[in-house]
């Protein structure tokens, strides 16, 4: 790795660890600790820019988000893995969460994700680059089970699980 890459890479992690850490001890209040979320199937790859359009309403534009419905994930899978078939997911249970660098094209995975205050916030690896996000976006979902969860961290927002009907 390029030093001045390794320097940032290092300047950026501090920074996360100390935003979140007194980000969590300025709210004053008593959470509940925050567990762990088995990860039931995880994928990682490329997705086209032309087709954000396909994930939910509302996500297009966010760092993380959810997919809560079979039709959903289907068209999304379409042009994730065109080659391989919809995996079958039971979203009564099941939602797949995903995450993905809005600024620069980084490969991103999955590391796990924790619930704090039903509230899932994914923990992601990515590559450092400063590549711009140019016809394809590096994209990770996992799937997760759905219960106890309500919301999904992004960023600085939440975004609200829709309960199914």
């Amino acid at each position: 790795m390029h030093p001045l890459k390794f320097v940032q890479f290092i300047l950026l992690f501090c920074a996360a660890t100390l935003f979140f850490s007194v980000g969590c001890a300025a709210t004053g209040t008593r959470d509940m600790e925050p567990r762990e979320v088995s990860l039931l199937e995880t994928w990682s790859g490329d997705y086209p820019v032309s087709e954000l359009g396909r994930l939910p309403a509302g996500q297009q534009d966010t760092m993380a988000g959810y997919v809560g419905d079979a039709e959903i994930f289907a068209s999304i899978w379409q042009v994730f893995m065109p080659n391989e078939s919809v995996p079958v997911i039971d979203f009564s249970k099941n939602i797949i969460v995903f995450t993905r660098n809005i600024q620069f094209y980084n490969r991103t995975s999955i590391l796990k994700v924790m619930l704090k205050d039903s509230t899932a916030e994914i923990l992601a690896m990515e590559t450092m680059s400063a590549l711009p996000i140019k016809d394809k976006v590096a994209i990770a979902m996992a799937v997760i089970p759905r219960q106890g969860v309500k919301a999904i961290q992004a960023g600085a927002e939440k975004i609200e699980i829709t309960p199914l009907q």
